[in-house]
């Protein structure tokens, strides 16, 4: 292949070129560059990477999917045909963000970061969020009303399948399974035959969606409404299209939601989209758009929050409504905007407010406060995640701490845990005094990480803060499983927690307030046998592993940390994105792997830096030729 074109990259020398400290020393080849960092798995020799891989983006986005496709397979990170799917789709945007990219830059540093694993976090860049009036001195949580509480249904992450097929192969080697990707998956033929409502080893089947939603009516005949905080479409991330997300969209709320509950508000997930995780800013100019997605939910959506709100989702995959049965506005927003998977955020400098989400947000809450509305906001991911910006985290807790008197809770999904975060108002004095904001993160119906799940939170109608929240499960493990599944009340907040706390807290009309849940997290400190009784409900029951030590301080200081720069996650090389090996020895519905939501297949592939190194060596030798090696990243190429 003959090689041409201008690579102009002045910042080679900051870069390729690392520091004496690591051993890098400065070369002008492409191969000289990748024989120095091959064993030298440092955030200096991601830089160098990152200025190979940005002379490969510039020979275009064909050259650049053919080379990492390769590079996948050879690493042996999944199947040849998910290697092959997942890059032709997120390919061309992290060719995007190369080819954009000054190297070295915060940007870069972040891109090691967060896809790669290889250099610290950055400084959180300092912006102060614009308000349009100052935080009131007497802004406090309303007390609780004493009136009869509502019921409001939680559901998240429902990821269902509609390929899935009862019989197929539950022990594949793909990310999901229970599809006949093969005539040996097929069923009649398969050793692992699937059963019909799911597996813990693939998405969820039509089945067990229509079983919880049945259940809900059943178990919360009298529920006000319902809130769903996103993630319709499965996890089979390198084969979904438009067609596909816009059909299971289409039939998650118009066929299924719709059918069964009169007022549902909906979130954006990070999969409602294709490729997954791709949701480009509104000042992004690329013919990948995103656009369709968002045209989709908001008539999907336009049934329970009509055409005005309808109309803001539209434009970003966000929306403000008035619940009609009370003083509560409903805010759902798109995180997807803050999320590290979200490729299209790898700016050449990136933006403060992508799409001015967070202006917009102020507005809305600054006039909720003004009408005096009580506020419930909604998103997928959890704004204190690992998997969360830690600007965009810091610059949105400072809404959450201006507007801390109007929103009574925040919701989200995304983790497929039973978890939570709290935010402080000083996060260098966290105690029940400082806290200031809950957020419930929902788990999911999906059983890759666990036992499908539905909530419902007992919430006061006039303050509409949550009084106490019931959890309820189907045992997968139940012998009548898979012939008709029993949703059953697995435990409640107030009568696992109240009972235990010093004063308790157990009067059915008190609010759990971000206090109380602060003062849970001290309880978790003091008696391990309630904490491991909390780490086992995360997946609720399945698949339970004690967590001491280390493992269990990361896990509280998470719990205290929804901003994400406090969370206490550890930066590692790579990224779970896990290929499932054909076991035949045992039988993986007891102890199958979990494939973590959305994450992309790239930063795997450099969990064993110096194996991906030598990847993309025979890589580009394979599809470029030796003549790319030899080349200078800094003149003409022929």
């Amino acid at each position: 292949m003959r090689i041409s074109g201008l690579l102009c990259f002045g910042a080679l020398a900051g870069v390729a070129l690392a520091s004496t400290e690591t051993g890098i020393a400065k070369r002008s080849t492409i191969s000289e560059i990748l024989t120095d960092i091959e064993d030298d798995a440092t955030c200096a020799a991601c830089e160098a990477l990152l200025v190979v891989l940005q002379a490969l983006a510039h020979l275009g986005n064909d050259d650049f999917v053919d080379v990492i496709t390769e590079v996948c397979i050879l690493a042996g990170v999944d199947d040849d045909d998910v290697c092959e799917g997942a890059i032709a789709r997120e390919g061309p945007i992290l060719a995007h963000d190369l080819r954009n990219m000054d190297v070295p830059s915060k940007t870069a540093v972040l891109f090691c970061t967060t896809i790669f694993g290889l250099c610290d976090y950055p400084a959180v860049a300092e912006y102060t969020v614009d308000f349009p009036s100052a935080k009131p001195a007497n802004a406090s949580r309303p007390t609780s009303s004493g009136e009869t509480p509502l019921q409001i249904v939680h559901i998240s992450d429902i990821h269902v399948d509609l390929s899935y097929e009862t019989g197929a192969n539950y022990n594949c080697t793909k990310p999901i399974c229970c599809r006949p990707y093969t005539s040996s998956d097929d069923p009649g033929v398969t050793d692992y035959p699937a059963g019909e409502y799911g597996n813990h080893n693939c998405d969820a089947p039509l089945t067990l969606e229509e079983s919880m939603y049945s259940a809900i009516n059943d178990l919360v005949p009298n529920a006000s409404f319902v809130i769903f905080t996103g993630d319709v479409v499965e996890g089979a991330v390198w084969l979904v299209n438009e067609t596909e997300v816009t059909n299971d969209l289409n039939d998650a709320y118009n066929s299924r939601m719709a059918d069964y509950f009169d007022l549902v508000y909906g979130v954006t997930g990070n999969h409602d989209c294709a490729p997954v995780n791709s949701f480009p800013p509104a000042d992004i100019d690329t013919t990948i758009s995103s656009q369709w997605a968002y045209d989709t939910l908001s008539s999907d959506w336009s049934q329970w929050i009509g055409s005005t709100a309808a109309s803001t989702a539209d434009d970003y995959g966000a929306y403000s409504v008035k619940y009609s049965g009370g003083n509560l506005r409903i805010i759902s927003f798109n995180t997807n905007l803050y999320y590290k998977e979200n490729f299209w955020l790898y700016e050449k400098t990136m933006e403060k407010d992508p799409s001015g989400q967070l202006a917009w947000l102020v507005d809305e809450l600054s006039a909720a406060e003004t009408a005096g509305e009580r506020v419930w906001l909604m998103g997928h991911m959890p704004m204190g995640s690992g998997d969360t910006f830690h600007d965009a985290s810091n610059y949105f807790n400072q809404i959450i701490q201006r507007y801390d008197a109007t929103i009574a809770a925040v919701f989200y999904g995304h983790t497929h845990k039973d978890e939570f975060e709290l935010a402080y108002s000083n996060y260098t004095d966290q105690s029940a005094d400082t806290a200031s904001m809950m957020s419930y993160i929902m788990p999911a119906m999906t059983p890759t990480s666990g036992n499908p799940a539905f909530r419902v939170y007992s919430v006061d109608p006039v303050t509409f803060g949550v009084l106490d929240f019931t959890e309820y499960i189907t045992n997968m493990s139940s012998s009548t499983y898979q012939t008709n599944p029993t949703w059953e009340k697995y435990y409640s907040a107030k009568e696992t927690y109240g009972s235990l706390l010093d004063p308790p807290v157990t009067d059915s009309a008190a609010e759990l307030t971000p206090a109380f849940w602060h003062n849970v997290t001290v309880l978790f400190e003091n008696d391990d046998s309630v904490f491991q009784d909390y780490y086992a409900r995360k997946s609720r029951g399945w698949d339970v592993s004690e967590c001491t030590g280390d493992c269990k301080t990361d896990e509280i200081c998470q719990l205290r940390a929804a901003e994400s720069q406090y969370n206490c996650v550890e930066i590692t090389p790579g990224i779970s994105f896990k290929k499932r090996d054909a076991i035949t020895t045992r039988d993986t519905s007891t102890n199958p792997r979990e494939s973590t939501c959305g994450e992309s297949v790239v930063g795997q592939m450099f969990s064993s830096f110096d194996n991906a190194v030598e990847a993309l060596i025979k890589a580009t030798e394979t599809k470029l030729g030796s003549g790319f090696l030899n080349t200078t990243v800094n003149a003409t190429i022929s």
